[in-house]
């Protein structure tokens, strides 16, 4: 039989081959700081419905990264539902300055409330609602910013009031709040999940983690002292203290099966999106270090929840018919170096004053240091052409002046970033976190380990290094078997890959490439 008679057979039995089915409801679920290791190292004290569900019976992406500086909570859920650079879809932060006005710009600030006002790449929510009528697109987070920029323009979108603690949204996204939500805010049904106090799900000699802080240890004995904490996090009120403890966790997940029940998500034919964002395990990693026994209890009883959630998805969606996605929006950095001392800080501060200050001798007295956020310093550019000085000569010399502090590993001008194009190495990834109109005039990076320094902050993403870009990824559910795929993957494949999956165009300013494993090619 000749070649040619091969492939025209092949190409009859792939025609005769059924498609798969499209999934009924599409959930995306993001673990804030959770690391690409975390599910492997804590894997013997999971149960069998939640995470380890996932990773045995799903397809696990191994070696899964974000190809950039800013590994920040906006900048990454950005690019997880755009599938693009924060170089194209504009989001380097909650914030930036405007350089006509000097003024800082608000990501979701605006006139009729938390909204997408400034996000400029569509979502993949945006996506499947323009392109699939009759879809849902419903997001939750524990946070309006999370939850606005995760879904973007349309949809129904849901975050905790950080006052009363009830689930609210804003006339940006609809008028008044659903009925069923009203009624568990009148009931105060959030504060049902907080505790008098965090004690353990397991005993002590199940952790493998040993610094413990606030959490109460089941079978410790009382005169055992504690000479691993660092005094203990004072929770202001009822959202704090959902925030810093599991139980915001369970609050969030809880409304997702409201949510699902409520707007019958998966009931037809039509493709629908949940959006969930899971902050607290952020919170809590930043208050505890990724070291500690309270990262490593809440990632137990996030285990638990997560079992009662898949159980409750794939009985209510039509079918069974759904696809769960789990991911995160960044790893977390280590709070202790290899010989238990505390990680080096960085202080953002100082560092402004002394670089205004350095101005001040190199061009005469002026505020020239407008803003230092993320690792963006902005300068005053008004004060630049008022003293007739070029922007790039000025700009140039503070990045060089700035590798003199302790901390710094790059310093890159914002006219570098413009003029020149980066193909490897560190400043490919800092030119991918750069989008012109709102990045600062000098980018740092800091070295391994260096964070900035900030009030209840043990352990920070925005790094590029492994332990802040690599996260998990894996598919589970409908079009999704059991596989390990160990190749490097990028996370701005997760939304094109949803989108054929939903059987729609992906988000038009996708630049990543869907799972060939997921999807036909």
């Amino acid at each position: 039989m000749n070649t040619r008679l091969i492939l025209l057979l092949i190409a009859a039995l792939a025609a005769l081959r059924p498609a798969a089915a499209q999934p009924r409801l599409i959930v995306q679920l993001v673990i804030g700081s959770m690391r690409a290791g975390d599910l492997e190292r804590y894997a013997a004290n999971f149960d069998e419905g939640g995470f380890r569900c996932l990773t045995e019976r799903g397809t696990v992406y191994t070696d899964a990264r974000y190809d950039y500086l800013q590994t920040t909570t906006p900048v990454s859920l950005a690019t997880l539902t755009s599938g693009a650079m924060p170089s194209t879809h504009g989001v380097i932060g909650p914030r930036w300055v405007d350089y006509t006005t000097n003024r800082t710009v608000e990501l979701i600030s605006g006139r009729k409330g938390p909204g997408a006002y400034h996000r400029i790449a569509p979502t993949l929510s945006e996506t499947l609602l323009q392109q699939a009528p009759g879809s849902q697109s419903v997001t939750i987070a524990a946070e309006a910013l999370s939850a606005v920029v995760m879904a973007g323009r349309g949809g129904e979108v849901f975050w905790l009031d950080s006052t009363r603690c009830d689930w609210i949204t804003s006339p940006y996204y609809a008028e008044r709040l659903p009925e069923w939500i009203e009624r568990s805010n009148r009931e105060r049904y959030n504060l049902s999940y907080i505790g008098l106090e965090w004690r353990s799900l397991l005993e002590k000699s199940r952790y493998l983690n040993t610094r413990q802080h606030d959490l109460v240890l089941a079978g410790r004995n009382k005169k055992e002292a504690d000479t691993n904490g660092r005094g203990r996090l004072k929770l202001e009120n009822d959202y704090e203290r959902l925030l810093y403890t599991p139980a915001g966790n369970t609050a969030v997940l809880g409304l997702a099966k409201q949510a699902i029940a409520q707007y019958r998500l998966g009931a037809d034919e039509v493709p629908d999106l949940l959006n969930i964002c899971l902050d607290t395990p952020r919170r809590i990693t930043e208050a505890y270090g990724p070291e500690s026994v309270e990262v490593e209890d809440m990632y137990y009883r996030l285990d638990r929840d997560l079992a009662d959630f898949l159980t409750f998805v794939f009985a209510q969606v039509k079918e069974g018919n759904a696809l769960i996605v789990v991911t995160s929006d960044h790893g977390t950095s280590p709070s202790y170096d290899a010989g238990g001392e505390e990680a080096e800080r960085f202080n953002s501060r100082q560092f402004e004053v002394i670089v205004n200050g350095f101005l001040n001798v190199r061009y005469g007295t002026g505020n020239w240091v407008t803003a230092y956020a993320d690792k963006c310093l902005w300068l005053n550019h008004n004060l630049i052409y008022e003293r007739g000085l070029n922007l790039s000569d000025v700009q140039n010399e503070v990045a060089i002046f700035a590798m003199q502090f302790s901390g710094v590993s790059h310093a890159l001008a914002a006219s570098a970033m413009r003029t020149s194009y980066f193909g490897s190495g560190y400043a490919r990834k800092m030119q991918n976190s750069f989008y012109p109109r709102r990045s600062g005039d000098v980018i740092l990076n800091l070295m391994p380990g260096w964070i900035e320094e900030q009030e209840r902050c043990w352990s920070m993403s925005g790094s590029m290094y492994g332990y802040d870009t690599e996260v998990p990824l894996i598919f589970y559910g409908q079009g999704a078997g059991p596989l390990r795929v160990n190749r490097r993957v990028e996370m701005t494949s997760v939304a094109p890959t949803l989108a054929r999956m939903a059987g729609v165009r992906e988000p038009a300013a996708t630049e990543g490439n869907a799972l060939e494993e997921l999807v036909e090619m």
